[in-house]
């Protein structure tokens, strides 16, 4: 059982959600580096993206009431949401002070006021059908006026180097307190940012996932990571001054196993360079640790250790496990895999909960839990599975507060696209229809019953044998 406080909800983001109209020019935000990036023509003809825009999407800014009033009908008790730092400072609010004493006046002058205002009527829509409102800061997205990625990618000169330039938590730091004293008087839970490691870990190193800038520069993956931290740290001081409630972090923890079980050190190696690097920066200025868990790793020693100067990695990745299996296919584990390629793995989420908790003694929410998967057919084993390794380390004694699915509708799923369908509800681009699919009638019925004990048998695949 799950305790009667356990949240269940879901989580979205701003840029992957709002837009789908692409003649309203309101509702279209063009001035981000990730809208940008989607267009730049090298990306195109080589394939890095998938052509797809985001002005075409599922159209939750127009249509929020019916996405909240779908959370809310499935029994659901929470939604967080992602703004757009974007929208709210279209413009550089790099020529006011920070700290001054008409800071905020300042940035009043500044900021978007029609998005202020419609940010605060989704906030006050998902209050209104009795769910807590989490709002998370920064989702992979930085305004133009500080991220280049086309100058950077090409290796311009160019001072708009996003997380690299030491002027970025700064910015971030007056978004985010002027966020909060916009919004604290509704928000119930705040993240500064979500998967900072991702932004730096594909935009600088594994160069491949299509991510801006795709610069390979191992030194400028660990100084944004660096810059990420300050900028939480900046950030979580600054919303402490408007509210007591809840401020975090959220990061996309990834579980490792050896093909040597008694490999200790590659095993360690890797958590710290892609789990514990980040967070260890930032532990003693958040509230709780936002877990988002999708699958595990399976590494294997390197020959010789390669010194990349900020950090040594003495492993690689095998293919066919974790991460790294065929679309839709099977892991050679014998798991199915979602039509990302990524193994169902409910084990590593029991084990990354055992870890951070171990390690940082945090109150943890899981964040982001989720399957591509368009035709339903793994999501409710998806879903048990994993709610499963959370019960589980729940009577280990972790303290896990709630549970958040990606997502509740189908979203831009980066440099894949519309290709890849996260939501609990299948959305129809053409007519912006949402319809929930089998496996959202299964959710509903765990936080109901506020457990999965009636769906435990359901186990074709063994993922519930830990």
């Amino acid at each position: 059982m799950f305790p009667k406080d356990f949240l269940f909800g879901v989580s979205m983001s701003g840029f992957q959600f709002e837009m789908g109209n692409p003649q309203d020019v309101e509702e279209v935000d063009p001035n981000t580096d990730w809208y940008i990036w989607v267009r730049y023509i090298g990306n195109l003809v080589n394939g890095v993206v998938s052509g797809d825009l985001p002005e075409n999407g599922s159209w939750y800014w127009k249509q929020y009431g019916k996405v909240h009033q779908l959370a809310a009908d499935f029994g659901m008790d929470v939604i967080r949401i992602g703004t757009e730092w974007s929208r709210i400072f279209p413009a550089s609010t790099q020529n006011v002070e920070y700290g001054s004493p008409d800071m905020l006046e300042k940035l009043d002058k500044l900021a978007n006021q029609k998005a202020v205002s419609h940010y605060r009527k989704i906030m006050e829509d998902i209050k209104a059908k009795g769910l807590k409102l989490f709002v998370n800061l920064y989702h992979f997205t930085l305004p133009i006026w500080l991220h280049d990625p086309i100058a950077v990618h090409k290796g311009e000169k160019t001072d708009k180097l996003g997380w690299i330039s030491d002027a970025t938590p700064i910015e971030f730091a007056k978004y985010a307190e002027y966020m909060a004293w916009k919004f604290a008087d509704i928000v119930d839970m705040w993240a500064s940012m979500n998967e900072p490691h991702v932004v730096s870990q594909l935009g600088y190193f594994a160069i491949n996932a299509g991510f801006p800038p795709s610069y390979f520069n191992p030194s400028w993956y660990i100084k944004s990571l660096e810059n990420e931290a300050k900028a939480h740290n900046l950030a979580y001081d600054a919303i402490k001054k408007y509210t007591n409630n809840l401020v975090g972090v959220i990061y996309s923890f990834t579980w490792y196993d050896t093909v040597n079980k008694d490999d200790k050190e590659s095993f360690e190696n890797a958590m710290d360079l892609t789990n514990w690097r980040f967070i260890d920066m930032v532990k003693d200025k958040t509230d709780y640790i936002g877990v988002n868990y999708y699958t595990r790793a399976v590494i294997d020693r390197l020959p010789t250790t390669i010194d990349f100067g900020e950090f040594k990695m003495n492993w690689y990745t095998l293919r066919g496990y974790g991460y790294s299996c065929e679309e839709g296919g099977f892991a050679l584990s014998g798991r199915p895999a979602s039509e990302f390629g990524w193994e169902i793995y409910p084990e590593g989420l029991y084990n990354i909960l055992i870890h951070v908790y171990n390690r940082y003694k945090k109150d943890i929410y899981v964040t982001e839990n989720g399957i591509a998967d368009s035709k339903d057919k793994y999501r409710s084993l998806f879903i048990i599975s994993h709610l499963y390794a959370i019960e589980k380390a729940l009577n280990e004694g972790i303290p896990i507060k709630g549970y958040l699915h990606w997502s509740i509708i189908d979203n831009f799923e980066w440099a894949k696209g519309y290709s890849k369908r996260f939501g609990l509800a299948h959305t129809d681009l053409s007519t912006k229809k949402y319809i929930p699919r089998p496996s959202m009638y299964i959710f509903r019925e765990i936080i109901k019953e506020k457990s999965i004990d009636k769906f435990k048998g359901y186990d074709p695949y063994n993922l519930m044998k830990f």
